[in-house]
């Protein structure tokens, strides 16, 4: 990638246009950071820049950004410089206009974003300081704080986002606007809202992303069922750390490369727990249930936030399986195969093994689950087997198609899984004596 946007800044440049790179790559590169993907600002307009490169789409015509692919499926965005006109609906400008490469550093949001670069020369365009705010490790917004807010909101997660995975501070100034301006987040859409967190949640340091959205007033707005897990006591004997919201963010720094599901899932997986918590005459306090209810919870939020259904499906189900874990030594063998075949089992396994290191520390059932499941990779066979009945076999039985129809295809399942049937014929008759047939269904 960077020897392609190299390249391509290179034939901008003998073309007779002005180009940089600019935002994230430089950012990241000036910290020691991996450099992904290459962004290019220029003075050519995108018809230019379509006559200069084969395979340009220009994605956001209007606001004069091309997309120039390098290969492998990749691609570089190379985007004229431009001035923004008013914003009206704290989202995007009504007008947009092409400038100069002042225009477009002024436009920008971040002083930390808005450094350009020539990497053949070594020279930078820095003209809002954003080598300084990078030296003193602070995310500052380019211009008035309030103003570069109010344009679009969304920039208010952005801050917390820069800020929590670069271990930043936010500007006193640019604080006290995010905090002011908190309220008018709810302008943005379910969507962007939750692209912007999940971010977040998948990158360094979630934990001190969920706290800053706490301290600037956001999380109230957004997710309010994480903050209603302050204060929230659990037993000291199985949670020595602290109250569920403690134990919640703990669990998210202890994930490892987690994938978005598995991250909102360790984010939603205990928010049953206010509405179930119990103290027993005892003193003992329980939560039974919290895992019911909870998935009923995460679903609603992901209806909230407009997620994929088969995301929604998957971060719901990990919820409601969370407490599963707890009786994995008392598991019969159909019990343990059915659990490891759940789609979202590597999940599950990250989102317990994160549960556990967040709290008592003991490692043993999701020691015992992981083994199972790795023995049926190391052994090539699949966690299901593949049935010795089927459907078709039950209506040549004479068995009348129904819904327990599923029931007993299950039955034989789980009777073959612990090596009660061996083949498919003494499967069929232990049908026959179980369920009948000529349409009666047995008990």
């Amino acid at each position: 990638m960077v020897d392609a946007a190299r390249a391509i800044l290179r034939t901008l440049r003998q073309a007779g246009h002005e180009a940089w790179w600019v935002g994230g790559c430089v950012r990241d590169a000036l910290l020691g950071r991996p450099v992904k993907d290459v962004d290019i600002a220029t003075d050519a307009r995108p018809e230019q820049i379509a006559g200069l490169f084969n395979g340009v789409r220009l994605v956001g015509a209007s606001f004069g950004v091309c997309v120039v692919p390098v290969g492998d499926g990749r691609f570089c965005e190379v985007a004229t410089f431009r001035r923004d006109g008013r914003y009206i609906d704290l989202r995007r400008p009504e007008s947009v206009s092409f400038g100069t490469r002042e225009d477009d550093a002024r436009r920008r949001d971040f002083t930390i974003n808005a450094i350009y670069h020539d990497p053949d020369s070594g020279a930078y365009f820095d003209p809002t300081g954003g080598r300084e705010d990078l030296a003193c490790r602070l995310v500052r917004t380019v211009g008035d704080p309030i103003a570069r807010f109010s344009e679009d909101a969304l920039r208010l997660l952005r801050a917390v986002r820069f800020a929590a995975r670069l271990k930043f501070e936010i500007e006193t100034g640019t604080w006290e606007a995010l905090v002011a301006r908190a309220s008018t987040i709810s302008a943005i859409s379910p969507e962007r809202i939750r692209d912007e967190l999940t971010l977040m949640l998948t990158g360094p340091h979630p934990a001190r992303a969920v706290r800053l959205l706490d301290e600037a007033g956001l999380l109230g707005i957004l997710l309010p069922e994480i903050a209603a897990l302050k204060g929230v006591e659990q037993s000291p004997v199985h949670h020595p750390e602290g109250d569920v919201y403690v134990h919640t963010l703990a669990v998210m720094d202890a994930l490892e490369d987690a994938s978005p599901v598995a991250a909102w899932a360790a984010l939603l997986h205990d928010i049953g727990k206010p509405a179930t918590r119990e103290v027993r005459d005892d003193g003992r306090i329980t939560f039974y249930g919290h895992d019911v209810l909870g998935a009923e919870m995460a679903a609603a939020i992901c209806r909230r936030l407009r997620f994929p259904g088969e995301e929604a499906d998957r971060i719901t189900a990990i919820v409601g399986r969370h407490m599963r874990f707890m009786d994995a030594h008392q598991w019969n063998a159909s019990t343990m195969r059915r659990f490891l075949s759940a789609p979202t089992i590597r999940e599950d396994l990250a989102v317990h093994r994160a549960d556990c290191l967040a709290s008592h520390g003991k490692l043993d059932n999701w020691v015992h689950v992981r083994d199972r499941l790795e023995g049926f990779v190391a052994r090539e066979e699949p966690v299901l087997p593949p049935p010795l009945v089927t459907g078709r076999d039950l209506i040549a039985l004479g068995l009348a198609p129904g819904p327990a129809f599923r029931r007993i295809l299950n039955e034989v399942l789980d009777a073959q899984m612990e090596g009660r049937l061996a083949g498919r014929e003494e499967a069929l008759e232990w049908v026959r004596a179980r369920f009948g047939t000529g349409g009666e269904m047995g008990t």
